[in-house]
């Protein structure tokens, strides 16, 4: 019996048919497609401290995450009564790059202002 050379399925969801040199046999593979999960997604949280002025936290939650006014001042309220604010959640490397610029910012400014990046959820 010959042997036929397996051509790829135009669409590689679909079975495709495989022939078995040495026994003859005949079979058909079902290829399934791969469903990959979404990244996990991170939060940016600045943490609260009694030194660090509530303006200048208003002003980093508008800089490093394009809040207005409004919504930069709900979030800083969020850390002043609550000890801890979520600013924004991105991909990993988003979020760990803000959280860094942010404690850049506030090395910079002199300010004990602490921000993390962890997995959200």
């Amino acid at each position: 019996m010959a042997t036929h050379p397996t051509l790829p399925h135009p669409n590689p969801t679909h079975a495709t048919v495989q022939d078995d040199a040495e026994t003859g046999d005949t079979a058909v593979l079902e290829r399934r497609p791969q469903k990959t999960p979404p990244p996990r997604m991170y939060q940016v949280v600045l943490i609260n401290d009694d030194f660090t002025p509530m303006e200048f936290v208003v002003m980093v939650i508008q800089e490093f995450f394009g809040k207005d006014l409004e919504a930069a001042t709900r979030i800083m309220l969020r850390v002043h009564i609550d000890g801890r604010g979520v600013c924004g959640i991105y991909s990993r490397d988003i979020a760990v790059t803000k959280a860094d610029q942010v404690m850049d910012a506030a090395g910079r400014a002199g300010h004990p202002l602490q921000c993390v990046a962890e997995p959200a959820g």
